[in-house]
């Protein structure tokens, strides 16, 4: 999965700043702040709503409404967006569609207790679990 992806998820090369598209640019820009217009990109992308999305960070939705457009979040909260845009990512790949991949995030998944991958996303533990379970997909691994 390329960082170039991920940026390109999140807004374009302009995302990365100059960065190389390596992955240690992700940790500079979680470290530099990933700004709100990125995390409306990853909305639309997965086509969640703005308080969707909140559920997942540790930030509210009224303060996510209180930003303009270029306020850069911690690096908390920008860790957590890199992370689920890497998700996005994958799973885009693994079903090859996005459209395919958001179906299969709001249905229940044995292999994850019976909980939709969408759930999971409100921690670091929980994308690490759905990034899990997509490579097994991808491997053909029934779980």
């Amino acid at each position: 999965m390329s960082v170039a992806s991920v940026a390109l998820i999140l807004g374009g090369r302009k995302t990365l700043r100059g960065g190389t598209a390596q992955r240690i640019d992700l940790m500079k820009l979680s470290q530099k702040g990933v700004n709100k217009d990125a995390l409306l990109r990853l909305a639309k992308y997965l086509g969640f709503s703005l308080s969707q999305m909140a559920e997942f960070l540790p930030v509210t939705q009224r303060t996510i409404q209180r930003y303009d457009r270029n306020h850069r979040f911690n690096q908390a909260v920008s860790e957590h967006i890199l992370q689920i845009t890497e998700v996005a990512l994958r799973g885009s790949i693994v079903f090859g569609s996005r459209d395919k991949f958001v179906t299969w995030m709001k249905s229940n998944s044995p292999a994850l207790g019976n909980r939709t991958p969408t759930s999971l996303l409100g921690t670091r533990f929980g994308a690490e679990l759905v990034l899990e379970e997509l490579g097994r997909i991808e491997h053909g691994v029934v779980s």
